[in-house]
């Protein structure tokens, strides 16, 4: 009973509102409300905010909350470890990505979800501040993100591949038969670029600013999918991830140079830091770490860094 009053507690913080919170628990609003004010009795603590309908948590309910999704996240990672020896694996997969990694989570999922075709994943499309606050409140399981990012500190990290920024075009004949570009030749160009406020976009600005010049912008989204359908449907260019490539890798309408001086950084999987891990990420995280994705993008590219 306590394990479902936890349960209780965070479904109803994370919904803010009794009867919507009772129906993602598949339980009566009198049952959920009556296992919460058990809990408050059990506790001896005033967890919610009462008025005529839920006003919040009080800031005792917010501590209790924080753990209770630890708790929770232990119970389910008890029940996995349970079921023989891994054999039948199932649960749910939780992956908190960056938005430009979001093309390539199938890459590192398929193998653990061909294996346990019982596993379940859910992907995320976060920001890397955001990956670590959800990975502390338990929220999610493993993040796609950054290595250099300072809010990754005190997370166990996995390197994954060196992420290689490229200039993308629809019209080859852009490109005029070089097989690079610099920085300043492609401020030139008609781009459209991820939205200024996304990490990816400010090292890109950066490698603007570091080449004295200022690009020539015509398009700006906070979606990577939206710059490929644009990129695929006009004149104008695009500076992204090599890895984003993967989107594009048998369509042979798009071409890709790099951009010197080159413009990289670290990308992998972030967990937080437990032993053992749930048998669910730990079979994710054995057969993800196989994948080889610096070679696969590598391949995409031409040109040399």
């Amino acid at each position: 009973m306590f394990i479902r009053q936890l349960k209780y507690l965070v479904t109803l913080a994370d919904i803010g509102h009794f009867s919507r919170a009772a129906e993602a628990c598949h339980v009566s609003q009198p049952a959920l409300s009556n296992a919460i004010r058990n809990l408050e009795k059990e506790l001896d603590l005033s967890l919610v905010r009462r008025g005529r309908n839920y006003e919040g948590l009080t800031a005792e309910g917010e501590r209790v909350v924080g753990w209770a999704q630890q708790m929770l996240s232990s119970y389910d990672a008890m029940r996995q470890e349970t079921v023989d020896a891994h054999k039948n694996l199932s649960g749910t997969l939780r992956i908190g990505a960056i938005p430009t990694t979001m093309p390539i989570v199938p890459l590192l999922t398929q193998s653990c979800q061909a294996s346990y075709d019982q596993i379940k994943v859910t992907v995320l499309s976060l920001s890397s501040d955001e990956i670590a606050r959800r990975l502390d409140t338990c929220d999610i399981d493993i993040g796609l993100t950054f290595m250099d990012d300072k809010s990754m500190d005190g997370f166990q990290v996995y390197p994954l591949f060196v992420e290689r920024y490229v200039l993308a075009v629809r019209d080859g004949s852009v490109l005029q038969g070089r097989i690079s570009l610099t920085w300043a030749e492609v401020a030139e160009l008609p781009l459209c670029l991820l939205t200024a406020n996304m990490q990816s976009r400010r090292i890109v600005d950066a490698a603007f600013r570091r080449a004295g010049v200022s690009p020539r912008i015509r398009m700006e989204s906070d979606s990577i999918f939206a710059l490929y359908s644009q990129l695929r449907c006009s004149d104008f260019c695009a500076v992204v991830p090599h890895s984003v490539l993967s989107l594009i890798e048998l369509r042979q309408e798009i071409a890709m140079v790099p951009i010197t001086p080159g413009l990289s950084r670290d990308i992998g999987l972030v967990v937080r830091r437990q032993d053992p891990y749930p048998p669910v990420i730990t079979a994710a995280l054995e057969m993800a770490l196989k994948t080889p994705l610096q070679a696969r993008f590598d391949s995409l590219i031409s040109g040399v860094y």
